[in-house]
């Protein structure tokens, strides 16, 4: 019989009306009540010395705080807040200090906590924590094992408009196999410039990029409508960690030598600056000898087309036969057991597959990728990391 904080002044009354009925030993009155012998003696004694308020709960605060910060200095923190609303413990602290030699000022975290108390301060919102796969593996071994993407950096053109260059090379050949002066990041135009390249090019196995847009986003397993697009036909999104271009090294490499030679003056507009690209592209792919090829050899002399062509159908992804499959609805989440789960407004209707990995447990695929699990006790999906 647990002691039910609620009642449980009540549930010690009834202890020691047992007690006094001598129906029972006291060993078999403790474990009657769910207690130790300890606590029915001090229960017990309480009651001898105080009657019916010695069973009631007793505050553990401390009788004395040494380091309790003194009325007065509270009062003036806050009469200082409200002179100055927008600051905060970082700024009030200081300019008290200034004022009144004299104070002991509280820490920056105790006085961030009394104007909290006070309702003068509001509590900030904790930033979502996003997964991230890790670092990213993929070896290219092959053309077309891998391909990375980036937009380098965007610049005036001398219309004054500005130019973002999308960039596409395939990693063991070094071939540049796109690079698009677009007038934004949009990605219907960057998804226009890979159906273009997958058509002449054929798919690759995976497309390495950054964490940002069109690539990714901070949705569930950062999937963006374009990596959702890749992923349906059969490419694999690998993305590099925030604030790690070195992990993207040989396309950043390839970006210096790109602005040097074709942004220095940039062109008088989008399309003189595409014929800049266009220019550099070949002589950099078929003329200019690469020094990290063996051989010197240029990129147009290793690189070689995918066999595997831009289909002409784009199916959903499949999954095992022991897996549930939910379609994703307009509202963004899935039906379970007459409950509702969000997932990703851009998995919108789109088919995932979840599979039971413990009593309860479920991890939610989109074809390959791992984006979480949730537990059916909760309902809400969280993003696992490493685990694809």
């Amino acid at each position: 019989m647990p002691w039910d904080e609620r009642t449980a002044t009540k549930l010690r009354m009834e202890f020691i009306v047992a007690c006094e009925t001598e129906k029972y030993t006291f060993t078999e009155l403790c474990e009657l009540f769910g207690v130790s012998r300890e606590i029915g003696y001090k229960w017990l004694r309480r009651f001898r010395e105080e009657g019916i308020d010695g069973l009631k709960n007793r505050s553990r605060a401390p009788k004395s705080c040494p380091h309790r910060v003194d009325d007065a200095t509270t009062e003036m923190l806050l009469e200082a807040r409200r002179k100055h609303p927008t600051w905060g413990p970082k700024k009030l602290l200081p300019w008290l200090a200034r004022r009144h030699d004299e104070l002991r000022l509280p820490s920056r975290s105790t006085a961030s906590e009394i104007l909290k108390r006070a309702g003068l301060c509001e509590q900030r919102r904790r930033r979502r924590r996003l997964e991230h796969p890790g670092k990213p593996i993929t070896r290219a071994t092959t053309s077309n094992a891998l391909w990375a993407a980036d937009f380098k950096g965007q610049f005036r053109m001398r219309d004054s408009n500005y130019c973002y260059p999308l960039t596409v090379t395939d990693q063991y050949s070094r071939y540049v196999l796109a690079c698009k002066a677009l007038p934004s990041t949009n990605w219907l135009a960057t998804k226009c410039v890979f159906e273009n390249l997958f058509r002449e090019y054929g798919l690759p196995e995976a497309i390495r990029t950054d964490n940002g847009t069109p690539f990714a986003t901070i949705a569930l397993g950062r999937l963006s409508r374009l990596s959702v697009w890749w992923i349906k036909l059969g490419i694999r999104p690998e993305l590099t960690q925030p604030s790690h271009p070195e992990q993207n090294g040989q396309h950043e490499r390839m970006h210096k030598t790109l602005k040097a030679e074709t942004t220095r003056p940039p062109g008088a507009d989008l399309r003189a600056q595409q014929r800049k690209f266009d220019r550099w592209r070949r002589e950099f792919n078929d003329d200019r000898p690469h020094e990290s090829l063996a051989g010197m050899v240029t990129p147009a002399s290793l690189y070689v087309t995918s066999p595997r062509p831009l289909p002409k159908k784009i199916e959903h992804p499949t999954y095992p036969s022991y897996f549930e499959v939910r379609r994703v609805t307009h509202n963004d989440g899935i039906r379970w057991k007459h409950a509702w789960i969000n997932v990703s407004a851009t998995l919108r209707r789109e088919y995932v597959g979840c599979e039971e990995v413990d009593d309860g447990v479920w991890s939610v695929w989109f074809g390959p990728l791992l984006l979480g699990r949730f537990d059916e006790r909760e309902l809400r999906i969280h993003g696992v990391r490493g685990l694809q």
